[in-house]
């Protein structure tokens, strides 16, 4: 936005407020009563809305189904928000602000930890992975903040008290939430992360640098890395919409140049006759049109015949409408006359062209009719000697005589069935076919198709295809796959569990630190951990597998180590694994010393001496935080209550508190081991394993501790990596330096950096487009220079 739209934007936040369709007032939407359990409404920070207290450790303040739905759908898909809240923390607490998860996985989520001083965002990336970033700061100190945490694509801001704490580049959020995820408040379920203090305006604002409203005298004065990085890739994309428009134009323009003067009529081709459009023919006793393409017949419809004296309406072969005849002898041209007895004893005249022929049967089958001279055997073909049965009509033979039978799906169109026409079996409902079928009308019959999905089972019925048998159905592996009406069903096998499209295998005891169960009762562990559960750190500075400069110390660190600079050295700036890197540091050239002023400074390796100059007599005091401390003196640190002191020859000495148990006076902050009370313990995440207080453990990789009833996770501490590609492997926490950068899972994304795609356009560092001409590849900048596409997967 230019510089005149941002006073605008100001003077609109300022007089007419957020618009409510870009606001999600959690407090609102969660309507809680004066009183719930383990929250009362107190007086806030301002008397312009309600403010809460949290407390206790047995509450349940999440939203209902509806509400949670309601609130997500304002947030899916959202690449740019703001969250805001007016709080007061009590002293030391960790707990969480609020929390929008869905089973495992944190889709957004705000935390606040009193116990390592840390604001922490966790939230999904877009390659599904969950992501913590750490804010070093303290919000737990009983006094009352506001804090905002703005959100544009990949950029972070953290403001406290309308400042500008922090400003990072991060992975951009995943917010594709599902609408079954819960949003809590105040806490990350019923047992875990629960906030302890005072929250007010707790808000989420779906727009741009939502922190002004909270901070209204915070001046935006340009856009954000959304709005430019939106801007510039819109462009990008309407360069390439354009040209792909233009060539079709192109080519529309010459198809419609070629089909000038050209006139297209669409015939009717019936039985290897071919008829132009309007035309007309007679198909039986039916009257039939070409229109476009399509035949359209209508039955003929016949006059009433007005036949004069002497005549009669009468079929004659080859014509649909009775024509009328004479009554009594026809043609009497080469015919002669015979008399033959009838069996009412009558004479009739008949006609006959010939002598009767030789019966092949027995007399006594032989039988006399009344419009024949000649006898005929029983069983007589009459149909053989001509018949007037045409269209879908065929002759049955009688017992004197003959007659048409319209086929099996066809109704007469006359009376002596001479011609049919079809029955539209389906349009009538004289059809039997049954669920999961679909009727289609055949010339004398129909046909029972099946519906999408489904396998026939005879003419007239189908079932479900059977998904489970083809292999084509997204059950996992370790699911059974169940047919049902209309397409399929997935449970997990015995030993693991999950919705049957995802199956996690079951270990008794469940696996620590991390682990995965890759099937029943059998635990994968992260590098750095074994055992049957991964319950046992591997200490690789025990077991000797490290061998650390003589400059530094191995530390052991959950899952992992590292070589640390001892006590009187510092690393060079250029890190070494194995600790070469640390080099001596000169106490007494950069004053971190602590010998007074009747002593003389003198380096040594890795320490320095507080040395007496010859014929004084030095007091040995030292000076620690601009304060003198005398000789053999011993006291607790203001910043560390934990850590005690003591001046010895000039030298500062500190160390932690060694912890007696046995001592009823021990400080149970600075040893929580000691601490006896039942509700001092923890109860682990998967909520089978409880912790006593000063127990800490690797969940998901995130070191996590129990202090005092409250469990406090933080990111999981990784060797330091300079190198610009990283990957994580399977089943590990810390990232491993790669050379191919294909091979990456996370890029260091700098938006100042492009790569020219095949057209020469640049394109964002992280940026993807599906390559020109192509469906089916994905290019993606991952160099600074260079792009790299792949073949897309389902």
């Amino acid at each position: 936005p230019s510089g005149d739209a941002v006073p605008l934007l100001l003077l609109l936040l300022l007089c007419f407020g957020v618009d409510p369709t870009l606001r999600i007032s959690i407090l609102d939407e969660l309507m809680l009563p004066q009183s719930f359990d383990g929250v009362t409404q107190v007086q806030g920070f301002h008397g312009q809305s309600r403010a809460f207290l949290f407390q206790g450790s047995s509450r349940d303040v999440k939203a209902a189904a509806e509400v949670a739905k309601r609130m997500v759908q304002k947030l899916r898909g959202k690449n740019e928000f703001t969250v805001l809240v007016t709080l007061k923390q009590d002293y030391l607490n960790s707990g969480v602000i609020f929390s929008i998860h869905h089973s495992e996985h944190r889709f957004l989520e705000l935390e606040s930890s009193g116990q390592r001083n840390e604001v922490r965002l966790h939230y999904r990336t877009k390659g599904q992975q969950d992501h913590t970033e750490v804010f070093p700061y303290s919000l737990a100190d009983n006094q009352w903040h506001k804090v905002s945490v703005a959100v544009s694509a990949s950029h972070v801001i953290l403001h406290v008290d309308c400042n500008r704490i922090y400003e990072r580049v991060v992975e951009a959020p995943y917010m594709d939430i599902p609408g079954d995820t819960l949003f809590w408040l105040g806490q990350r379920n019923s047992a875990h992360g629960l906030f302890k203090g005072v929250m007010q305006d707790v808000e989420i604002l779906v727009m741009p640098q939502g922190y002004i409203s909270q901070c209204p005298d915070l001046n935006r004065t340009c856009p954000t890395c959304n709005d430019f990085h939106g801007l510039v890739q819109k462009i990008m994309e309407l360069q390439d919409v354009l040209a792909k428009t233009s060539r079709k134009l192109s080519r529309a323009e010459e198809k419609m140049n070629a089909l000038d003067g050209c006139y297209c009529e669409r015939t009717c081709n019936i039985s290897g006759v071919v008829y132009r459009e309007d035309e007309g023919w007679t198909d039986g006793c039916m009257n039939c049109t070409c229109t476009n393409g399509s035949v359209h017949c209508e039955t003929i419809s016949c006059p009433p015949a007005q036949c004069p004296a002497g005549t009669t309406p009468t079929y004659v072969k080859g014509v649909c409408c009775k024509e009328c005849q004479r009554k009594g002898l026809q043609s009497l041209s080469k015919r002669i006359f015979c008399l033959c007895p009838s069996q009412d004893r009558t004479m009739h005249q008949i006609v006959s062209s010939e002598p009767c022929p030789e019966l092949n049967c027995p007399e006594a089958e032989q039988i006399t009719l009344s419009d024949r001279c000649c006898k005929i055997c029983q069983g007589h073909d009459f149909c053989s000697e001509g018949h007037g049965c045409v269209e879908h009509s065929d002759c049955v033979n009688l017992e004197a005589g003959d007659c048409c039978v319209c086929k099996d799906g066809f109704r007469p169109l006359r009376e002596d069935n001479a011609y049919c026409e079809d029955i539209d079996e389906c349009a009538e409902g004289k059809h039997y076919c049954r669920e999961n079928t679909m009727c289609v009308n055949t010339p004398g019959s129909f046909m029972c198709i099946c519906l999408t999905g489904y396998i026939r089972i005879d003419d007239y019925s189908c079932t479900e295809h059977d998904v489970c048998l083809s292999g084509l159905h997204n059950c996992d592996e370790n699911a059974l796959c169940l047919n049902i009406v209309g397409g399929h069903s997935c449970s997990c096998k015995p030993g693991y569990m999950g919705n049957g499209t995802v199956c996690k295998a079951l270990c008794d005891g469940l696996c620590q630190n991390g682990g995965t169960c890759a099937s029943p009762n059998n635990c994968i562990c992260q590098q750095g951990f074994t055992g049957k559960r991964c319950e046992t750190d591997i200490n690789e500075c025990a077991e000797g597998f490290i061998e650390c400069d003589s400059k530094s110390t191995c530390v052991n660190l959950p899952g992992w180590y590292h070589c640390e600079c001892r006590d009187g050295y510092h690393d060079n700036g250029f890190f070494s694994a194995n600790g070469e890197s640390c080099v001596d540091i000169n106490e007494c050239k950069t004053g971190r010393n602590t010998c007074t002023n009747d002593t003389v400074c003198f380096n040594l390796e890795g320490s320095y001496d507080c040395r007496c100059p010859h014929g004084h007599n030095c007091t040995g005091d030292c000076i620690h935080d601009n304060k003198v401390k005398h000789s053999g003196q011993i006291w607790i640190l203001d910043s560390d209550r934990c850590s005690v002191c003591s001046c010895q020859a000039g030298q500062v000495m500190c160390r932690r508190m060694v912890c007696d148990c046995n001592n009823p006076n021990a400080d149970l902050y600075c040893c929580p081991e000691c601490d006896p009370r039942l509700s001092s313990q923890c109860l682990h995440q998967n909520g089978l394993l409880t912790y006593s207080s000063g127990d800490t453990w690797v969940e998901n990789c995130q070191q996590c501790q129990c202090l005092q009833g409250q469990v406090d996770c933080w990111p999981l501490s990784c060797p330091p990596g300079d190198c610009e590609f990283t990957v994580v492997p399977e089943g590990e926490c810390c990232p491993r330096c790669v050379t191919d950068p294909c091979q990456a899972d996370t890029i260091r994304n700098d938006i100042t950096k492009t790569c020219s795609d095949e057209h020469n356009i640049s394109r964002f560092s992280g940026s993807s487009w599906i390559k020109h001409g192509t469906e089916c590849t994905l290019c993606q900048c991952k160099v600074r220079h260079a792009s790299h596409c792949l073949s897309k997967t389902n």
